[in-house]
């Protein structure tokens, strides 16, 4: 009789320096006590992630495998052998929940492939809590990930985004490099129709959280300074209901 898959649990980090069961479950401790094979993006950080979550959980048996931009994609199916042999495994991410924006969904994909079964955690995503907090589209919105570098293309891409916003009602929802914060904000102000509606989120659940809805014309006024502060910006151009 053939040995039954290992489950594959999906296993969410805090997103900054704050105690992990302030912002998830106590049941992730639990699988975490249970799981000794992981799949992450840095041994580093996620042993640090898992002494904050368990601390009399024993390093020393733990195994991990890397994936991030070093990662050939044919070495990724091998990554999920113990769990054909049985045992549980964990996919971590750097920060928030795995799959979500993160190399982990490749991971995800194949696990499906192979019979695995998936078991996504609760925990703290950056990118919902930003959407929760923003009052814009939470129905109907899309993540695009980092904008073009060259400033003539990132122009261009913000002023699409823009037209999506409105001619779909869609928020638009990105990120940036946390020390060009600042002058990501500064090119939204300078090009976005002054009645558009930006949302800025950053360091969510830390002490320091600062979540902000208002339209261009007052941004340009805010001195709040993002720099080098893990942060989400949400765009939309929308008929004014209040």
């Amino acid at each position: 009789m053939a040995t039954p898959h290992g489950k594959l649990y999906l296993i969410p980090v805090t997103l900054g320096d704050v105690e992990p069961l302030d912002v998830m479950p106590a049941s992730i401790q639990r699988v975490v006590e249970l799981v000794d094979h992981y799949i992450v993006e840095n041994e580093k950080t996620a042993r640090r992630s898992i002494k904050s979550l368990l601390p009399e959980k024993e390093q020393s048996i733990l195994e991990f495998s890397l994936i991030n931009k070093f990662t050939e994609p044919s070495e990724i199916p091998s990554f999920l052998q113990p769990c054909l042999e049985g045992k549980p495994m964990g996919l971590m991410s750097e920060a928030g929940v795995p799959g979500v924006a993160d190399p982990g969904a490749d991971v995800v994909a194949i696990a499906h492939q192979k019979g695995i079964q998936v078991i996504p955690l609760v925990g703290p995503s950056s990118i919902l809590m930003a959407i929760m907090a923003s009052g814009l589209n939470g129905q109907n919105f899309a993540f695009n990930g980092y904008l073009p570098i060259d400033n003539k293309d990132r122009k261009r891409r913000i002023l699409e985004l823009e037209q999506r916003s409105k001619q779909e009602q869609q928020a638009q929802l990105f990120i940036e490099t946390p020390y060009r914060n600042n002058k990501m904000l500064e090119v939204l102000c300078n090009n976005l129709h002054p009645e558009t509606m930006l949302c800025v989120a950053c360091d969510i659940t830390l002490p320091t959280e600062f979540i902000l809805t208002q339209p261009i014309s007052q941004w340009k006024h805010n001195k709040e300074d993002l720099h080098k502060r893990p942060a989400i910006f949400m765009i939309q151009q929308q008929d004014l209901r209040f």
